[in-house]
């Protein structure tokens, strides 16, 4: 078996601003297609427009930068006819979410075996600083000089109501773990969403700056892996209970807390309350914000599906080819 570096899915050299998420986010992606070995000719990376649109021309695969928001309707197709291919769909929060957020949703209503990669840096960058439909109420852009009075989107609300089956989230320059959330994805079946957090440095710097960080993540993080106590902090101090139909930060070892009493992640619960719940958790609000892989529930998927159907409709079928076909009908023969 061969075995691959990330050296082997690099390709031109990339034109973001210095800083930009992409360069990380990018790096990470080489690294997380090498461990998972995929060859590079079986792998396609397919986008739409917008600064993080252009993470095809970087990738040593086969790639195709598509029409703005379209990346999800691309990829699904490119899925269907080719199931063998691995496909990483990446658009941003603009792309994917604004013009292209009815393919968003239906890639995963659906379930086509598409990871879906949401680089959100709560900007249009490449149109050069509009709001876009993540950014808070109240952002002051040049699309919204007194301020936005829309409210955002919130991209795991979205996916979980779209029925999403997997839900992930990761911070751009955290490199390893992002990397073991694209891993994650990759071996789910189905559509697999990733959210990246990260910073437009000319137009929405600090963004994230709280979790931006490795010490800040250590506070207002939390890293929640699949039967393992929702706990957080510098030394673990810290943890989720539930209270009422919500949830509670905690300090283990007040009022005679123990670990016993901290939740559990169940990434693989079908019921996904709590796993929303965790996903929509915010520092503005007291909490902490939840990276790694937040839902992992198996279901059908499309794509497997719909060949299975065209495979069992043309074994009932007397034709199988366009000639014959033509030959199950009356002939005439004109000479």
């Amino acid at each position: 078996m061969t075995q691959y570096t990330a050296q082997d899915y690099k390709k031109g050299q990339p034109r973001w601003c210095p800083g930009c998420g992409d360069h990380f986010f990018l790096s990470s992606l080489h690294k997380a297609m090498a461990e998972i070995g995929v060859p590079p000719y079986e792998t396609a990376v397919i986008s739409g427009i917008g600064c993080s649109s252009r993470l095809p021309y970087y990738v040593n695969t086969y790639a195709m930068q598509t029409i703005h928001g379209r990346a999800a309707a691309v990829a699904t197709g490119a899925k269907v006819v080719n199931p063998k291919l691995t496909i990483w769909q990446i658009s941003g929060d603009g792309d994917g979410l604004a013009i292209g957020g009815n393919h968003f949703i239906h890639a995963m209503r659906r379930n086509v075996d598409l990871n879906m990669i949401l680089l959100n840096n709560r900007i249009y960058g490449l149109t050069k600083g509009q709001y876009s439909p993540t950014s808070p109420r109240g952002f002051v852009s040049k699309s919204s000089p007194f301020g936005t009075v829309e409210d955002p989107f919130r991209p795991a609300e979205l996916c979980f109501g779209a029925r999403g089956r997997f839900f992930a989230r990761a911070v751009a320059t955290d490199g390893p773990r992002t990397v073991d959330v694209l891993k994650a994805a990759y071996y789910h079946k189905g559509s697999a969403v990733c959210e990246i957090l990260q910073h437009c440095v000319i137009f929405n710097d600090g963004a994230y700056t709280p979790v931006y960080s490795k010490d800040g993540r250590k506070m207002n993080a939390i890293y929640v892996e699949h039967g393992k106590p929702l706990v957080f902090g510098e030394n673990n101090e810290y943890g989720l209970m539930q209270q009422g139909f919500g949830l509670k930060v905690v300090k283990l070892g007040e009022n005679g807390i123990t670990i016993d009493d901290i939740l559990v992640h169940d990434a693989h619960c079908e019921d996904d309350t709590l796993q929303l719940k965790l996903a929509m958790m915010d520092n503005e609000h007291g909490f902490p914000v939840a990276l790694g892989v937040i839902r992992d529930v198996e279901a059908p998927v499309y794509d497997e599906c719909i060949n299975a159907q065209i495979e069992e409709v043309k074994a009932k079928k007397k034709y199988h080819t366009f000639e014959e076909l033509l030959e199950t009908n009356e002939i005439w023969e004109v000479e």
